[in-house]
């Protein structure tokens, strides 16, 4: 009996590890999300990309990896984890620690490069406020982000 009590332990200390690594979301994952939306940004359109970047549960969510589109006004024109952003200005909203984030992402894609940028956020997994990095890219007049919590 112990020998099985000992080897289910074992089993768990390696599987565990591994399970919990595929529930953290990486920045190359949020750069690939990122290049998705473009991709079917420029086969469907700006309308059907705003759709289904809403879909909470659709292509561009992944764990606690979602897509929010901005338009360089700082209005949200689409969002993975709360629709009712969506048609809202955010640009004088700020983090925890007083960052008009959306002011400086704004300000970011005006540049038109690709960008991370950090700031705080809820995550709407763990509903925790927690550091974030955002992976955003300027297209046209608007900005596709995905951003990766920091463990």
């Amino acid at each position: 009996m112990r020998v099985q009590s000992l080897a289910a332990f074992v089993l768990a200390c390696v599987l565990l590890p591994a399970a919990q690594a595929q529930d953290v979301v990486t920045k190359p994952e949020a750069e690939a999300m990122v290049g998705k939306a473009l991709k079917y940004l420029k086969g469907n359109g700006k309308d059907k990309l705003y759709a289904e970047v809403s879909k909470k549960d659709g292509q561009f969510t992944d764990r606690d990896l979602y897509l929010v589109v901005y338009g360089l006004d700082g209005t949200v024109r689409a969002h993975g984890a709360n629709g009712k952003m969506i048609g809202k200005n955010l640009m004088e909203i700020k983090d925890v620690d007083g960052k008009y984030f959306i002011k400086e992402r704004v300000e970011l894609a005006k540049k038109n490069k690709p960008f991370w940028q950090d700031y705080k956020f809820t995550n709407p997994v763990s509903g925790k406020i927690e550091p974030k990095t955002m992976y955003c890219v300027p297209e046209d007049d608007m900005v596709v982000c995905g951003g990766v919590y920091l463990k």
